[in-house]
């Protein structure tokens, strides 16, 4: 199994420890949620039950006592349950007859189990908290792609199965480093700058990334996922989100406002875009979007715990919505077109921005301060009357007393450090050290690309380098857990 090293950690201990387990896995579709539990659980699954779309609850029943025929034997379900209270006795007699070994019950897809009035998560509590919990042998695994219903109905529930969780795994996509190493068990073997492009455009998704095929260019692989008629992932958006959330339009009105602004927006300005209310729903909806990786939160130096600034950080959703959306198939090539255009040039540059933020821990690596304390957040001034505005995308404060202003550069070849750059850095860092009153030492830090071209007289605003190679370092970010 490629990556997942965290995760498959959190999973493999639970069979170590001497009590029972109770375990949630959530995050958006197709990130791999199912394929992770049947690996590691492997010859541990005593029983497994996946859930069935608006499927009744009469046939949910039916296929439940199928699957203990199947795992436990024809005389342990002789006629299908009545209500999911009948459903977890049968399940518990079954497994109560196997004490002698780990037993892992994987339960999957749970918002198409648990469908209202269906009683489930009610029994399902009753199970775990009257004979589940003293149990030392087992492990129950509870998984779903409605990342928002898992939050609010699992790990927030408010009924018999509160703070019952034992583990809980907010499953990421894929980094820079395990999406190569994917590409490469596929037979894809592009090089770092490829590689990095293809994740511009469809994220660290394995189900996206699965769609590479040896011996295309990039271009060539854009070109028939995103741009032929029949395209996987041209038809992918519509079903993403309403497979997500409820109430999916307010999450797609905040995608397509951040989607509209590279720098991203506070709080207030994704009110006046999306034309959403401020309050409790407005919250609701960014915190699922952040829980799904859909977007990032970053503080502004200076005003941590009350500024924020969001991002669309779902590679996939930026692009669909700035080269896709409301425009028709237009065949073969088109992706070689696009990319001789502004646009294209602008896309790169905010989506490379965006896999550095994420990729921070490996640019930390890179410096050389990866054992020291860090706050990441952004620096944005807004020029009220007299002057220009900035904004620093990543700003690395140090407990070591320096902080480093990393400027982000996409290029197609080596970066040219101009003096009229060099300039505008050294001003830059002038204007921040002014405005925020820092007697820190100030380090301007590059992020490209390829390596720096220079002269000797401008060489000297630039501290450090960072070269996208060093964002595949493998070890140094892994997803949270």
């Amino acid at each position: 199994m490629i990556g997942r090293k965290n995760e498959s950690r959190v999973l493999l201990e639970a069979l170590e420890t001497p009590r029972a387990e109770f375990i949630a896995i959530y995050g958006r579709r197709r990130i791999g949620k199912t394929f992770l539990v049947k690996n590691v659980y492997a010859g541990h699954l005593a029983f497994e039950f996946t859930g069935t779309q608006n499927a009744t609850l009469k046939n949910q029943l039916f296929k439940f006592a199928e699957k203990i025929k199947t795992h436990f034997g024809e005389a342990q379900a002789n006629r299908p349950p009545a209500t999911w209270y009948e459903a977890f006795q049968l399940l518990k007699n079954s497994l109560a007859k196997n004490t002698d070994r780990r037993q892992v019950v994987f339960f999957d897809e749970l918002p198409w189990i648990a469908t209202p009035k269906s009683g489930f998560l009610e029994e399902l509590g009753y199970f775990w908290n009257d004979w589940a919990a003293y149990q030392p042998n087992l492990v129950i695994v509870v998984c779903g792609s409605a990342a928002a219903w898992m939050l609010q109905r699992v790990v927030g529930n408010k009924g018999g199965l509160h703070n019952r969780l034992t583990r809980r795994i907010n499953l990421k996509p894929f980094t820079l480093a395990e999406a190569k190493l994917f590409l490469e068990s596929l037979g894809v073997h592009w090089d770092y700058y490829q590689t990095l492009q293809f994740y511009m455009a469809v994220g660290g998704v394995p189900a996206y990334l699965q769609e590479a095929r040896s011996g295309e260019t990039v271009s060539q692989a854009i070109d028939r996922l995103f741009f032929s008629p029949e395209g996987f992932l041209r038809t992918e958006f519509d079903n993403l989100y309403a497979a997500l959330f409820a109430s999916h339009q307010n999450h797609v009105s905040v995608i397509k406002a951040l989607a509209e602004k590279w720098r991203g927006l506070t709080r207030q300005e994704i009110i006046a875009q999306s034309k959403m209310q401020d309050g409790g729903g407005l919250t609701q909806v960014l915190n699922e979007l952040e829980a799904a990786s859909f977007i990032m939160r970053f503080p502004l130096y200076k005003k941590r715990g009350t500024g924020f600034v969001y991002r669309l950080s779902d590679e996939y959703s930026l692009f669909y919505l700035r080269f896709v959306e409301g425009k028709p198939a237009p065949g073969k090539n088109e992706w070689l077109l696009q990319s001789g255009k502004e646009a294209y040039r602008i896309w790169c540059g905010y989506a490379f921005e965006n896999i550095c933020l994420k990729h921070a821990e490996a640019i930390k690596m890179a410096l050389g301060i990866s054992g020291i304390h860090t706050q990441i957040g952004t620096f944005l001034y807004k020029a009220e009357t007299t002057g220009e505005g900035f904004q620093i995308d990543l700003l690395i404060d140090r407990a070591d007393r320096a902080m480093n202003l990393c400027e982000i550069k996409f290029y197609g070849d080596d970066f040219r450090l101009t003096d009229a750059y060099a300039d505008y850095l050294r001003l830059r860092r002038e204007k921040f050290r002014r405005l925020s009153g820092t007697k820190k030492q100030l380090f301007n830090t590059l992020v490209t690309t390829y390596p720096l071209s220079h002269s000797p007289v401008n060489s000297g605003q630039i501290d450090q380098v960072v070269t996208m190679e060093k964002l595949f370092a493998y070890d140094s970010f892994s997803p949270p857990v």
